[in-house]
């Protein structure tokens, strides 16, 4: 009967040590373990996140996330459960394992917390200024294009001696006639910035009227005239918010480099040194 207990035992014993998970670190005395980085690397796979060294980002992730958490239960600012679901059905990350969902709640409730913190903590202390707003309108310009009607006058196959002896015009017309005496032809067109190709775009963006830009692939261009359409609305409004917006990000990031400082994290595998 000794024999059979003792069996019993070994046998149990064996099974939960296959099953265990191992605890590869800690922080603030919670355990994370190999399980918990293996649902986190998947559910960065399917966010599109293949980096080489996944495992090591995943821990960080997962150390972050508990960090946002712990700080953001000081301003009551963690989120609820239906706020997470709400946020995950939008994220729209397909069929989740039971590890993963569990894994993508907690990552979701600490980056929505994390938010609620910024906008409460930090937001209100950014003001921008006009060469920040600037400098968002330009970023905006290049990458998508504007609300903004832009005359256009392009000149092709201009050989850069030719190009060098273009001077600022007056007007429109004017530019088109010193293209035409320099033996080019001219075109002159109507577009919406944001329908331009990227790279017209990008060339055009942030240039002066009547400033001809430097010749890229044997071509030079000129804006003549800008006219904001009916769409543009309140874009200087939301372009202000996003400058202001990436301060706060910027203060927030040091804010957590500070936390993590401060934070008691152990590392028990040595694979996962930070």
């Amino acid at each position: 009967m000794l024999k059979k207990i003792c069996a019993v035992l070994m046998l149990i014993a064996s099974v939960t040590g296959a099953n265990a998970a191992t605890v590869v670190a800690s922080v603030g005395g919670e355990p994370i373990t190999d399980t918990d980085i293996t649902a986190r690397v998947k559910l960065m796979a399917r966010q599109g996140n293949t980096a080489t060294d996944n495992r090591r980002v995943a821990l960080q992730s997962i150390i972050d996330d508990n960090i946002k958490l712990n700080y953001a239960k000081n301003f009551n600012a963690v989120p609820s459960d239906d706020d997470v679901k709400k946020e995950l059905k939008r994220m729209n990350l397909g069929d989740l394992s039971a590890s993963e969902r569990e894994m993508a709640m907690n990552a979701a409730r600490a980056e929505i917390a994390w938010q609620i913190v910024v906008a409460r903590t930090i937001l209100p202390t950014i003001s921008a200024n006009d060469e920040d707003i600037a400098a968002e309108r330009t970023a905006l310009a290049r990458e998508h294009g504007l609300p903004i009607e832009m005359t256009i006058v392009r000149l092709i196959d201009i050989p850069e001696t030719e190009a060098k002896k273009l001077t600022k015009p007056k007007s429109c017309d004017a530019a088109m006639e010193m293209a035409e005496k320099l033996g080019g032809a001219p075109q002159k067109f109507t577009a919406l910035q944001y329908e331009l190709s990227a790279d017209i775009r990008g060339r055009v963006a942030g240039l002066p009227k009547l400033t001809w830009s430097p010749r890229v692939d044997g071509s030079v261009l000129l804006v003549c005239d800008t006219k904001k359409t009916k769409e543009y609305g309140d874009l200087d409004k939301i372009i202000k918010q996003n400058a202001m917006f990436k301060q706060a990000m910027f203060i927030a990031d040091q804010q957590l480099k500070q936390l993590r400082r401060k934070a008691v994290i152990v590392i028990n595998d040595d694979r996962y040194k930070l």
